[in-house]
């Protein structure tokens, strides 16, 4: 048991971050769970409830400071020590460059880039009176290199990717392990289902990631002792190139 430690997932949707957020759960810690719309998680905190575990469900614009403020105030103040915090927030888009708009640019910045900022500061502020706890931020490809059509994805996610490298090194030597597990496919989503038939089929295959599994490694990611932490790792099915 954890001795009522909680964990908080920050873009917790109905694959990645919400396996993670169960996975977490079964272990005893108490899972605050976040989206823009807290109606969105009823059904992720019902399966948590029904597996044994406590969950709470809390809707957080992630790209506004003081909503960010106010939901760790309240989980550290009422539900218990948050001693992992896992930044989520999907921002894929796709356009040409010329058909990018500033909109689009800021938008999918601020929730990739200024998100992840605000989560992983106040993630630090709570952690480091404690001298523990751990911090992961979910990159893609986009954070290692630039794909035509998505110049407004990957650069924030290299944004992340500088973010995480910064507070790791920052927050490493006060006991804060801070990772960045670096997503290289497809996921096993609704969205893929729907969207990439020919994708998702490669399911069968073992072809796309199983949200489970990816849970699984964050949760190592949190287990390990701090003579042996990573930072930086890529998670891929055997078909992906790279």
């Amino acid at each position: 048991m954890t001795e009522g430690k909680a964990i908080l997932v920050m873009g917790a949707g109905d694959a990645t971050g919400g396996a993670i957020a169960k996975r977490f759960a079964r272990e005893g810690y108490v899972a605050c769970v976040a989206r823009r719309h807290a109606s969105k998680l009823a059904p992720l905190v019902a399966d948590i409830e029904a597996e044994g575990g406590t969950a709470y469900a809390f809707g957080c614009d992630a790209r506004v400071e003081d909503q960010v403020i106010e939901l760790f105030t309240h989980i550290e103040r009422e539900i218990g020590p948050l001693d992992a915090v896992i930044f989520n927030i999907g921002a894929n888009v796709q356009f040409s460059i010329t058909e990018t708009s500033e909109r689009v640019y800021r938008k999918v910045w601020e929730m990739a880039a200024l998100a992840g900022f605000l989560t992983g500061r106040e993630a630090a502020k709570a952690m480091l009176p404690r001298g523990r706890g751990t911090i992961i931020f979910t990159g893609a490809t986009a954070s290692l290199r630039g794909r035509a059509n998505f110049s407004a994805f990957a650069s924030a996610k290299f944004a992340l990717r500088a973010l995480a490298q910064s507070m790791a090194r920052e927050l490493g030597p006060q006991g804060i392990h801070v990772a960045h597990p670096i997503i290289d496919g497809a996921i096993d989503t609704a969205f893929i289902r729907d969207n990439f038939p020919e994708l998702y089929q490669r399911k069968t295959q073992d072809g796309i990631l199983n949200p489970a599994h990816i849970a699984e490694t964050y949760w190592q990611i949190h287990c390990q002792p701090r003579d042996c932490w990573v930072h930086e790792l890529d998670l891929r099915p055997w078909t992906e190139t790279f």
